[in-house]
């Protein structure tokens, strides 16, 4: 696979957000360990956690995601899913030029 700044260009970007499940409240001290293993797991998806942030509110974790396409987004989200610490819902973002792009296809 090609260096991350070579292939970061062309990954679309998703955006996680996260709440702890029971089971992730009562293993809470484990967060930063957990938090590294997904960073690592990221890659057998072909995706780059490049951006976690703990949060206070409704969510308990925001991450920036890059991949490759949505199967591949969708597969990392439901594989850290089914460890059962965290429940997501994620989000497809678009940076300014990819909307540029989309209101372009509206004519």
């Amino acid at each position: 696979m090609a260096p991350y700044s070579e292939w970061k260009a062309i990954m679309a970007k998703y955006i996680a957000l996260a709440s702890f499940t029971d089971q992730g409240i009562r293993n809470v001290k484990g967060t930063l360990e957990r938090a590294d293993a997904v960073r690592e797991a990221a890659g057998r998806y072909g995706c780059q956690l490049s951006q976690i942030y703990w949060t206070l509110g409704s969510y308990d974790v925001v991450t920036v995601i890059d991949a490759p396409d949505d199967a591949s987004a969708t597969a990392f989200s439901l594989a850290i899913g089914s460890a059962g610490n965290v429940r997501t819902q994620t989000l497809r973002a678009f940076s300014r030029d990819e909307m540029s792009a989309i209101l372009g296809k509206l004519g």
